[in-house]
């Protein structure tokens, strides 16, 4: 079992290109074997901005996971689901926005940004506004404690951060929370009951980070404490009260170096994408037409790989003996074009061939991913379920 649980979310915008592959999907192939990993579709995301044609929706989502499972996602490592199939997303975001000052919302940087970018669209509603809260809510109801997002998202998962402490400040005091407390810490057993009170102390005491890093430790391997006892204990330490809901942290990743066909990122807006089931010749069709270097008019013209969009996917694909081939040949006019950029063509149809392969196998059999997400939405169902009883609970709204 991992201490650590993932949480990463796509909006569906239907079949996936190569951008997305580099940008998110590699990344996802990597943390599905380092840790508990949960990997939905936003829906409920995608019309906070598109709300008004959600009719390709259902479609969109579908393609979107073929494409997930296609590049490798494994459903026997991580958990898929889709976000509106697990109802309680929605329970937690309303119980949360009840105490978000509505300050908070209109501070976080993308507010501003993506009503200027999407000016065509009437954004001034309360789902706009509020969907960094409902993103909130998707981390915090699985407790994930890691949440892969690039240098731009940064603000939002310090948002989630303030909303979960708030939420701890304000329903964390129990009653009896100090003897439940200190009766959890008897059930460490004498060594450890003992250090954890003196890594505390410590910790309360004179702010030793390393002391409340160790005193963690002890309660993360904790084998006989109850869920509940462990996160009293979490917020026992920190001075706090019960931790019902757990801070996320950035798991900072790379940003995609995958260029357009134009040079521009790569992005359906653009149209400039190579979709990652799209068949071999469209695909070899796309890159042979790429725009070159402007000053390469006729063949015996020399150039500068530096201009030229065809440059920046050698980067990506080709080693450093292709790539000094293309140097060598492009500004001596020793090759054309159409020679610089067959590597290239041969590299990105090795990269989908299995990732066509394996999408074969979903597209024919389109209940192998229904069940699939099924016993996703089933498994993140019951880790939702887990958090709301303790929300509930907190709030006073336990009426059973």
């Amino acid at each position: 079992m991992y201490a650590d649980r993932v949480l990463s979310g796509m909006r569906p915008t239907g079949s996936l290109h190569l951008g997305h592959y580099h940008g998110v999907l590699k990344n996802w192939l990597k943390l599905q074997h380092e840790y508990e990993c949960l990997f939905f579709v936003a829906d409920w995301h995608a019309l906070t901005t598109h709300y008004d044609n959600p009719l390709a929706l259902e479609e969109h989502t579908w393609q979107m996971v073929i494409d997930w499972l296609a590049a490798g996602v494994d459903p026997k490592r991580a958990t898929l689901f889709i976000q509106s199939q697990v109802i309680e997303h929605a329970e937690l975001h309303l119980l949360l926005s009840m105490m978000t000052p509505l300050g908070w919302l209109e501070r976080v940087p993308t507010y501003k940004d993506q009503q200027e970018k999407l000016s065509d669209k009437d954004l001034s509603t309360y789902g706009f506004l509020g969907y960094p809260l409902l993103q909130s809510a998707d981390i915090l109801i699985y407790r994930a404690n890691q949440v892969p997002v690039g240098e731009d998202q940064v603000p939002h998962i310090e948002f989630s951060r303030e909303i979960a402490r708030r939420f701890n400040h304000l329903y964390g005091k129990e009653p009896g929370y100090e003897e439940k407390a200190e009766a959890a810490v008897k059930k460490l057993g004498g060594k450890k009951a003992k250090l954890y009170s003196e890594l505390r102390n410590r910790y309360q005491e004179q702010g030793d980070e390393e002391a409340l890093e160790s005193a963690r430790a002890i309660l993360a391997e904790a084998q006989n404490l109850s869920l509940g006892d462990k996160e009293r204990l979490y917020g026992h330490l920190e001075g706090g009260g019960k931790m019902i809901l757990t801070e996320p942290e950035a798991l900072l990743t790379e940003a995609s170096k995958m260029p357009g066909l134009d040079g521009q990122k790569m992005s359906k807006s653009y149209n400039n994408t190579i979709a990652l089931r799209e068949d071999p010749e469209t695909v070899s069709k796309k890159i042979r037409t790429m725009p070159t270097d402007p000053a390469r008019v006729r063949r015996t013209d020399a150039g500068d790989p530096g201009k030229c969009p065809v440059w920046q996917f050698h980067q990506v694909y080709s080693n450093d003996a292709v790539r000094a081939w293309v140097t060598q040949g492009c500004t001596s006019a020793g090759i054309g074009c159409i020679e610089c950029k067959q590597p290239v063509i041969e590299a990105v149809l090795r990269e989908l061939a299995p990732i066509q392969e394996r999408a074969r196998a979903y597209t024919e059999e389109p209940d192998l991913v229904r069940n699939i997400i099924a016993d996703g939405c089933e498994k993140a169902r019951d880790l939702a379920r887990e958090t709301m009883r303790d929300v509930r609970e907190a709030m006073g709204l336990n009426y059973g």
